[in-house]
């Protein structure tokens, strides 16, 4: 054939179904279809396309050739695509959500959280709103599992049915109480931080698993909130990084001290909000999001 016909929503919809579930009895059962339909509509799906999407010959169960790889990346875009505008179009039918769960990752600086909270407290009096407080790759597993709408989370490999939009960045700096030999040191050479127990964020996800951020210690303390790492860092247990608005008040008055390091310098911690692209944000959650925007 010259051209490719077009496929029908419903034939990439079995395709999919098909490559999810690993066979075509197992696609019926799911679709509440017969085992002949679902194979009916992959072989019209290949006479459009005019290519073999499966290996039916030398394996038991349909395994994708080269070309339904190459369709099934596609398949998912136009699948998502679609997913995104009836839930899209489901928001504006709705209109102004009557509650609204978040998540915030812990590093977002208060005065971040107490704008945006009370800017969004007078702007939507009648919203309800729930607030989360979570770490790492829980912010993601939270808004994954729709248990929140909108996350604020750090930074975190992409994933599929997760849209970010950019908030900024909070400073993160090395500290450390000014007792602590790593603070009393004229000079610390490279490899110095190793020497010493680094305090370090977990996550109580499994999102970043065999994932260190920051970490140059080869002795660590894992700590599950920020405010624990906060008080163990002003009592001179470790040294580790922190963001750099949660500690100026220290730095000020000489509670903690900047570490100069060469192997760990600090850095920016960039965030995003992100969202579920099957259940975006109604007016309300575009608004706070919006909100965050603006800060940065």
């Amino acid at each position: 054939m010259s051209e490719p016909g077009t496929p029908t929503l419903d034939q990439l919809k079995v395709f999919l179904t098909v490559v999810d579930v690993g066979s075509f009895a197992g696609a019926a059962r799911q679709l509440n279809r017969a085992s002949s339909v679902v194979s009916y509509s992959i072989s019209n799906l290949e006479a459009q396309l005019g290519l073999t999407l499966f290996d039916r010959e030398t394996t038991r169960k349909p395994q994708l050739t080269e070309a339904g790889r190459m369709v099934l990346a596609e398949a998912r875009r136009v699948a998502g695509g679609i997913d995104s505008l009836r839930a899209k179009s489901k928001g504006m039918l709705q209109g102004l959500e009557s509650e609204l769960h978040i998540v915030l990752d812990t590093l977002l600086p208060e005065e971040r959280v107490v704008d945006a909270l009370t800017s969004f407290r007078e702007q939507f009096p009648t919203v309800t709103l729930h607030l989360y407080v979570e770490s790492l790759g829980s912010v993601t597993r939270l808004v994954m599992e729709r248990i929140a709408t909108i996350g604020v989370a750090g930074p975190l490999v992409s994933l599929d049915g997760i849209e970010k939009e950019g908030i900024g960045s909070v400073r993160m700096i090395p500290v450390a109480a000014p007792s602590h030999p790593l603070a009393i040191a004229e000079e610390n050479l490279p490899g110095a931080g190793r020497e010493h127990v680094q305090l370090v964020l977990t996550d109580r996800s499994t999102l970043t698993k065999g994932r260190d951020i920051a970490v140059v210690g080869t002795s660590t303390w894992r700590l599950a909130d920020l405010s624990s790492k906060h008080m163990l860092l002003k009592a001179g247990i470790g040294w580790g990084n922190m963001p750099e608005p949660m500690i100026a008040e220290d730095l000020l008055t000489g509670r903690l001290v900047k570490l100069e390091m060469p192997d760990s310098i600090g850095g920016d911690y960039v965030m995003d909000a992100i969202y579920r692209t099957d259940s975006p944000p109604g007016p309300a959650g575009r608004w706070l999001i919006q909100r965050f925007k603006d800060q940065a």
